[in-house]
């Protein structure tokens, strides 16, 4: 039976009090942190940077902090992640020059390493690197901002995608962002997807009648993930 991981964005919790919502959303159930870094150079948006992957740490979160960079050169900040403390570090093939070596960077630094496709960024581009590849990661929007519209053509991709890490042999997990939430996350799961990043359905269901404000949302996707045939 697969295994499935719920990675809540951070990009739509409450920023003033950043460390408390990652606590409840973890102990509410969610399995990883997706950590969004956004340059307003290779998309239109400016998040956030090491200093905050750096002090989730020392606030004392221990899950994966899957840090997703949409900036473009990837290579200089890269082993800034690392030392923050980084679990994943995804880049986007577009932002570098070379991608081989750019995963490489990222295996030296002693992280895992993956490759983010954009809505219209051909799978092809991984064909080559699959064995330094341990994510690859389908943006179901255009990256920039949250809470956009999933983009229903991506389902196609994530069976392309499925076929191809399936085939390769390798140990790769494939991942979605963008637009997943409790009425799509089954279809989603389907097409072959196994880690699920979701900021603005979970962050802005918090009920506060819940322990630690989350568990409801969480049990949602994960009843909807329980239904899925695969």
């Amino acid at each position: 039976m697969a295994e499935f991981k719920i990675a809540p964005s951070i990009l739509s919790a409450d920023f003033a009090r950043l460390g408390e919502e990652v606590d409840n959303v973890l102990a509410s159930g969610a399995d990883i942190v997706h950590f969004d870094v956004m340059d307003n150079h290779y998309v239109p948006n400016l998040t956030i940077g090491p200093l905050v992957c750096d002090a989730l740490r020392k606030h004392g979160v221990t899950h994966e902090i899957d840090v997703h960079l949409m900036v473009k050169p990837v290579d200089r900040i890269i082993p800034d992640f690392a030392q923050a403390g980084a679990t994943f570090i995804t880049f986007h093939p577009e932002a570098s020059e070379h991608i081989d070596r750019s995963l490489q960077l990222v295996k030296s630094e002693g992280c895992k390493t993956g490759l983010v496709f954009n809505p219209a960024t051909p799978l092809s581009l991984a064909e080559h690197v699959l064995d330094k590849v341990d994510r690859i990661l389908l943006m179901s929007v255009n990256p920039g901002f949250g809470g956009q519209k999933f983009i229903p053509h991506t389902l196609e991709k994530l069976r392309q995608a499925r076929k191809m890490i399936d085939e390769s042999g390798y140990d790769i997990d494939l991942e979605i962002d963008g637009g997943v939430n409790v009425n799509n996350i089954r279809e989603i799961a389907e097409a072959g997807a196994r880690t699920f990043v979701a900021g603005s359905a979970v962050f802005g269901a918090a009920k506060d009648s819940d322990p630690n404000r989350y568990e409801t949302v969480i049990a949602a996707l994960r009843e909807e993930l329980a239904k899925a045939n695969v």
